[in-house]
């Protein structure tokens, strides 16, 4: 799938025990290109452990079809039900050790950050987060779920963060930024 220098893939990941969301997109030049997007159904699987092993196992099948640079993954958030919380980290957990088995590098990023990077709204709703993705990547809904779109939004927010000058440490203040990136200079 990789032609150019600068290309990478970014698999993007929303970790659940019920579904885990998924998308792929390219990173090339200033804007992102989907890929591929969807989800792993797990509701029909009984067992705890059994969800566990199908997620490490299609997530390292996703990896070798698409052949990612890089894994963005959601974060668990803070609930009040500890329960829920460890099974929701136990299923990050097993998307982080497939990907970690392909020698990924792995960036997690907080849900609010997420939809922060995507609608300018920490607390926007699914509903807003997948509206914006079908804006940026041109596609349109025909039967997505909402996990599907929040996979999809961790990869997306993963490449709006790696072109983010912000996080640029390497830089020694604004002046060497507008010399090194005339590009970006209207």
């Amino acid at each position: 799938m990789k032609s150019g220098p600068q290309e990478k893939i970014i698999l993007g990941i929303d970790p659940g025990t019920n579904v885990t969301g998924y998308g792929v997109i390219k990173a090339a030049g200033k804007n992102p290109e989907l890929i591929a997007i969807g989800t792993i159904d797990l509701s029909k699987l009984g067992d705890h452990y059994i969800k566990l092993k199908h997620i490490f196992e299609r997530i390292q099948g996703i990896i070798d079809e698409y052949h990612p640079d890089e894994l963005a993954i959601e974060a668990p958030f803070y609930g009040k039900n500890v329960q829920s919380m460890l099974k929701l980290g136990r299923a990050q957990g097993a998307a982080i050790a497939a990907a970690l088995t392909r020698s990924l590098p792995i960036f997690e990023y907080a849900p609010r950050k997420i939809k922060m990077s995507i609608t300018g709204q920490g607390a926007a709703s699914k509903e807003q987060v997948a509206a914006m993705l079908m804006s940026i990547l041109k596609f349109s809904k025909k039967d997505i779920k909402l996990d599907a779109t929040d996979g999809l939004a961790a990869a997306v927010c993963h490449f709006f963060q790696s072109d983010n000058p912000v996080n640029e440490t390497s830089y020694s203040g604004w002046k060497d930024f507008m010399k090194r990136n005339p590009d970006r200079m209207k």
